[in-house]
Parts: structure tokens; C-alpha cells; sequence
């Protein structure tokens, strides 16, 4: 009964260690310190009474290697959490204007529209980075030029001089950086020399871009964000195609929407505008024509550039697709830009313009609206087309015979 009431007993406090270790930075350190300490000392004991027993129960051993494990657990993360306080307590006397040590840098890469830009938004509304922080500081560039840094130089400065006194923030800047392109190590010291100079203490730097080679510039491990895999695609483009109405309904349309979702290549843009475009026209026909056409459309594309075409437009090269409809023309898509809530966006939208929805000549290059982000920051993404005339194999022998 003793060996049976050790084992429960055992198996109770292994649990009871493995919770606290979990729950214990939620503690004050003093009751982290004694409450732990009791834990383990009635582990000790159980183990101790055990060492002199001749156990041949599997289970039993297995409970009580548990349960030393778990001990080992807890001491360490005891002395652990006694080398933070420490730690803690002499932080609270090395107190500066300015950082002497390390700026902490965070890298966030990832592809094109995968939502680097909405990820810093929530983190910046959330209320913990809003109390930690006294202001948060953004600057998008492409190269980081001497007069960017200077202005950041200034505003920082003009920051530092009327923030309000908080004994909590004491100052402390969030600065993010969104990089529009590449950006090379020297423009990279300079921006870095001048924030270690003007930043208070304890500011912190987030740094966004597409490349990879701003990993180098971080200080902490890199956050790289990537499409969604198929599953997790096929249910936000099933979401946004069907909204309030019940897919299961409308079996055919669920079929042809999942072959569609398929050619997107995990876009979040063209998601977007061809689920708002195949809801403006609720047809199995029409759906299987747009089905058809996309299969068509890219593979062509692929043929003739190696790459699928958001692929393309995610390494800023243009993009060639032909409109459906319209068998004589194409569409050259040249990228964009990405526009605040307040800045005026164009009425076309790319999607109708691909589609054949909109009757235009080519006349040049012009602005299409891709789509309108409903999640913070807002963004509105704006590209850059131009609808070309192909040349018919008739045109160029009518050309020849009359030369």
C-alpha cells in the first residue's frame, strides 16, 4: 500500500511541477522561489524512500523516472528564475539616456502580400506593445538614403526632447522599418550607427522586407512568414467566395471553386479579387469558363516566362495574361504600389480588367485596383497595366504580300 500510495503520490507531483513550470512567469519571484522549493523537497523525499525498495514493476519505474525528470525540471528552472531575478535587480542600477549595448533587431521576411505589413499592425494596436512603448516610429524606404537618415535622425531627436515622463517607458521607441527593396550592409551600419546614437534605452527595431538578406541585420532569429498551405487556402478562398452562403448547397460551384483556388499559387491578392469576381457572377457556366481560362492562361505564362505570374510579380518583373474574351489582346501587369485608407485608389479593378468585364483600348499604361484589405493597416494594392494588341499570323502575311 506504501509503494502504491508513493506511486500516485509521485505521479501527482510530477504533474504539479510540469503545471507550475508552465504557469511560474505569471508568479512574483518570491512565490515562484518557496512554492517551487516545496514541490520539489516532497519529490525528493519520495524518491529518497524509494531508492532502498526492490521494485520490478515496469510501470512503477517508469512513474518514478518521471518523476525525477521532472524534478530535474524544476531545480532547473528554479535556478533559472534565481539567475534572472538577479539579473533583474543589477539591470536596475547600468540605467542610461541612451543604449550602450546591443539594439535588439527583429527581421521579418517573406514573400510579397503574405502580410508582413498587417502582422506589425496588430502587433502595434496590441495593448501590451502600446504600454511597453512611448511612441512607435515608421519608416519605409527603399535604400535608406542620407536624407531619410537624417530625418529620422531629427524626428527621433524631437521625440526624445517632448516625450511625456513615464517611469515606465522612460522614452522607449518601436521603430519599424518596411523595406521596399534590397538593401546593402553599409546603408544598413549607418541606419543602425544612428539609431544606437539617438534611441533611449530599451527602444526596439522591426524590420520588414521581402529578401532575405535582411536577416544578417537582425539581432534575434528571424520571423519568416510564407503562403498558406492548400488546406488552410482552399477554406479563406471557400469563405470569401461563398460568404453567408451555404457551399454545401451548391456542390458543382464547391468542385470548381477548389480547381480554381488551385491555380492561384496561394495569392492573398488574386484571392481576393477573383472570389469577389466569381460571387458578382453566381453561374456554374460562367465559373467553368473562368476555370478554363485561368488553367489556360497560366500555363501559357509559364511557357513563355518560367514562372507562374504572381511568382513573377513577386521578383518585380511584369507578368503577360491574356483577357478572357478577348483572344487579340493581353494584359501586362508592371507590380505596384500599396496606398493608405486615405489615398485615392483607381475605380477599375484589376480582376475585371483580366476577366474582360471592362471594354478598353489600349492606350498606355494605366492604374487597376487589385483589392481593399479589410484587416489593419487598410492597405489598398494598386498595380500598374497595359493592354497590348496582338499581332494576327493574317495581319503579318497581308503586311508581306503587299511589301
Amino acid at each position: 500500500m506504501e509503494m502504491l500510495f508513493s506511486a500516485v503520490l509521485g505521479e501527482a507531483i510530477t504533474r504539479s511541477i510540469n503545471f507550475f513550470i508552465r504557469k511560474c512567469s505569471k508568479l512574483k519571484a518570491q512565490d515562484v522561489e518557496d512554492r517551487l522549493c516545496m514541490i520539489l523537497l516532497r519529490a525528493q523525499v519520495i524518491l529518497d524512500e524509494t531508492m532502498g525498495w526492490q521494485i520490478t514493476n515496469q510501470a512503477m519505474l517508469q512513474q518514478l523516472d518521471m518523476l525525477r525528470y521532472a524534478m530535474y525540471q524544476g531545480c532547473y528552472t528554479l535556478d533559472t528564475f534565481k539567475h534572472q531575478s538577479h539579473n533583474e535587480d543589477d539591470a536596475e542600477d547600468q540605467t542610461q539616456p541612451h543604449n550602450s549595448e546591443e539594439l535588439e533587431v527583429l527581421p521579418i521576411v517573406g514573400p510579397g502580400k503574405v502580410g508582413k505589413s498587417t502582422l506589425v499592425a496588430h502587433v502595434c494596436k496590441d495593448e501590451r506593445v502600446q504600454n511597453h512603448f512611448s511612441e512607435i516610429f515608421f519608416v519605409r524606404s527603399h535604400d535608406l538614403t542620407d536624407d531619410e537618415l537624417a530625418t529620422f535622425r531629427e524626428g527621433c531627436a524631437t521625440k526624445h526632447q517632448h516625450r511625456v515622463s513615464d517611469s515606465k517607458k522612460d522614452g522607449r521607441l518601436l521603430v519599424i522599418v518596411e523595406l521596399i527593396g534590397d538593401l546593402n550592409q553599409e546603408a544598413w551600419n549607418r541606419f543602425y550607427f544612428v539609431s544606437k546614437q539617438f534611441l533611449p534605452t530599451g527602444s526596439k527595431i522591426i524590420v520588414t522586407s521581402r529578401s532575405e538578406k535582411i536577416v544578417r541585420f537582425g539581432t534575434t532569429r528571424v520571423l519568416t512568414l510564407k503562403y498558406l498551405p492548400q488546406e488552410a487556402y482552399w477554406y479563406f478562398f471557400k469563405a470569401l467566395t461563398f460568404g453567408s452562403m451555404d457551399p454545401k448547397l451548391h456542390p458543382k460551384h464547391v468542385h470548381v471553386a477548389m480547381e480554381i483556388a488551385k491555380t492561384l499559387s496561394g495569392s492573398f491578392a488574386s484571392a481576393n479579387g477573383t472570389a469577389c469576381f466569381l460571387r458578382d457572377n453566381f453561374d456554374i457556366q460562367f465559373w467553368c469558363k473562368v476555370l478554363a481560362f485561368l488553367r489556360a492562361s497560366i500555363q501559357r505564362h509559364v511557357f513563355r516566362f518560367g514562372g507562374h505570374p504572381s511568382d513573377v510579380l513577386n521578383k518585380n518583373r511584369p507578368a503577360c495574361l491574356q483577357r478572357m474574351g478577348e483572344a487579340s489582346e493581353d494584359v501586362v501587369i508592371y507590380g505596384g504600389r500599396e496606398c493608405s485608407s486615405q489615398e485615392e485608389v483607381p475605380k477599375i479593378r484589376q480582376h475585371d480588367v483580366i476577366f474582360g468585364s471592362v471594354k478598353l483600348k489600349p492606350h498606355g499604361k494605366f492604374e487597376v485596383l487589385v483589392w481593399r484589405s479589410q484587416i489593419p493597416p487598410y492597405y489598398s494594392y494598386v498595380n500598374t497595366c497595359e493592354i497590348r494588341e496582338l499581332k494576327t499570323i493574317g495581319a503579318k502575311r497581308k503586311r508581306s504580300m503587299k511589301t
